[in-house]
């Protein structure tokens, strides 16, 4: 288990350290926020992030409801993650990969 420390300011005597399953579950609730979709329920919980110099790399497996537009509900996705890993960590968000693994159809389609 990765532990990641972040200085937020150089004046500042502690630092704020992060264990990746924290990062691991803001990028979940991110993901909530999103209408339509849902996250894979998988040993990592569709959730891979890569942590790099240049910032957090994520790849997020998710189900899709079928009556919403998938390549807009991946870039809604991709700009919740970034805000809420921005805002709640100080970290910074290189890129959001969002995989599409399902899509959820209803059971009673309307005919």
């Amino acid at each position: 288990m990765a532990h990641i420390r972040h200085d937020p300011t150089a004046t500042q005597k502690g630092k704020i350290t992060y264990n990746s399953g924290i990062v691991s579950g803001i990028v979940a609730l991110a993901i909530n926020e999103v209408e339509g979709v849902t996250l894979l329920n998988s040993k990592n919980k569709g959730v891979k992030l890569n942590f790099d110099k240049q910032g957090i790399i994520a790849d997020i497996c998710v189900k899709v409801d079928s009556n919403y537009n998938v390549s807009s509900l991946a870039f809604k996705i991709q700009q919740s993650i970034k805000h809420n890993v921005e805002s709640m960590t100080k970290y910074k968000v290189a890129k959001v990969d969002v995989h599409v693994q399902d899509v959820n159809f209803p059971e009673n389609p309307a005919i």
